[in-house]
């Protein structure tokens, strides 16, 4: 019996990749919207954007972005659970044709 290095393991794995930089991308951006409201705080939300020349519609909505952390940490659970069953079958299939 051959076992590649393309199982199920391996998609477990990298899901678990994907899902952390996913949570890692959006808490970048939590934490750097965060970051320049309160350097901003004296000054209104509209005076900055025109001395920044950014609309309104560009900014990077909070609540997209907390929404994204939370899919990614689901991604990264699900990546785990699947890391796991592949694992525990191996060790199964191992145990049973050995």
């Amino acid at each position: 019996m051959e076992i590649s290095g393309n199982t199920a393991f391996y998609a477990g794995l990298s899901t678990v990749q994907a899902g952390q930089s996913r949570v890692d991308q959006a808490a970048g951006q939590i934490a750097s919207a965060t970051v320049d409201r309160s350097v901003v705080s004296q000054s209104s939300d509209v005076q900055v954007d025109r001395l920044r020349g950014v609309d309104r519609a560009q900014q990077s909505d909070l609540a997209s972005d907390a929404v994204e952390m939370a899919q990614g940490k689901l991604q990264l659970e699900l990546g785990a659970k699947v890391a796991k069953a592949s694992d525990e079958m191996l060790g199964t299939l191992i145990d049973t044709y050995a």
